[in-house]
């Protein structure tokens, strides 16, 4: 028997499109989950984290039976079907409270993910003050030994900036830099996380004088367990495409600072071919005539 296929609709070719590969990617979904258990801590935290997503970010508040590390088919089911690469699963254990775990995706599979504990917490509805407005990107500050030498670190911190990174810019604007998040290291297991809005006000001169205030939300975490991405995963997910690699100039380097440094090779100097000027005593002349001049100025110097 025979099924006839329908043609696709012009909705369903821009679904299918929208997910293709491309130079430059969309900003990445990040989905908000609750676990089967969670704490008023989790949910806070869920919450907050949402707002600062957004809009970016889609937040189911029905609780899930779900386990990240036990269950990756799970994930990678949520992942397709919302067509999201970032997820962060809430739950509250007895033996893991106040849990928060942060997964990446690539291709709809399971790359990395890590788990963090919140000890201490503020959210952002006990802090009063101005808010930072929707869609807006944070600066983010990394302090701390632990984040350029610890693996786990090095994932968190790499996590993070995938998380808030948003849309693609090529220039910044200091007016629209609206809030700060910062991190910082304790130790390779602690991490301390505050938010701050950013705060232009008069100096007296041009410039004005930036005050950072608390805006929320402020956790204190405790890193507990970590999957590491494999190695030809890590490879297929951080491949550059053909089209942004930047043609390589023989010969030049950027330093760290930014400089460029060239080298210049140069051939084989010639001295004897060089024109120069045309002096009497540059002259070459014979063996004979040396003798000649030799010879009358010792006579000159005998007459003295």
């Amino acid at each position: 028997m025979l099924r006839t296929v329908k043609p696709k609709t012009a909705r369903t070719k821009r679904f299918f499109k929208n997910r293709e590969s491309k130079v430059h990617e969309n900003p990445k979904t990040a989905l908000i989950v609750h676990g089967s258990t969670t704490s008023q801590v989790v949910t806070d935290a869920l919450k907050d984290l949402y707002a600062m997503k957004r809009p970016n970010a889609i937040h189911f508040t029905k609780k899930n039976e779900i386990k990240p590390f036990e269950d990756e088919e799970k994930l990678e089911f949520f992942s397709n079907k919302n067509d999201a690469s970032l997820m962060v699963v809430g739950t509250h254990l007895k033996k893991r409270p106040h849990n928060l775990t942060f997964i990446r995706m690539f291709n709809h599979q399971v790359l990395d993910m890590f788990e963090l504990g919140v000890e201490k917490s503020t959210s952002m509805s006990q802090i009063k003050g101005t808010k930072c407005s929707v869609g807006m990107k944070p600066l983010l500050v990394f302090n701390g030994e632990a984040f350029d030498s610890n693996p786990t670190c090095q994932s968190i911190k790499n996590y993070f900036l995938d998380f808030f990174n948003g849309d693609a810019s090529d220039a910044v604007n200091l007016n629209g830099l609206e809030y700060v998040v910062s991190f910082t290291a304790l130790s390779e297991t602690k991490i301390v996380m505050r938010t701050y809005t950013v705060q232009m006000k008069k100096s007296g001169v041009k410039t004005p004088r930036v005050e950072l205030e608390e805006m929320g939300p402020h956790y204190d975490f405790v890193v507990r367990r970590a999957n590491a991405a494999k190695a030809d995963l890590w490879k297929a997910a951080t491949k550059v495409p053909t089209e942004l690699k930047k043609p390589k100039v023989k010969n030049v380097n950027v330093d760290e600072m930014g400089d460029k440094l060239g080298r210049i090779h140069v051939g084989q100097q010639e001295l004897h071919k060089i024109q120069t000027r045309k002096m009497k005593g540059l002259k070459k002349r014979a063996a004979d005539d040396s003798d000649e001049e030799e010879s009358t100025n010792k006579k000159q110097k005998s007459d003295d």
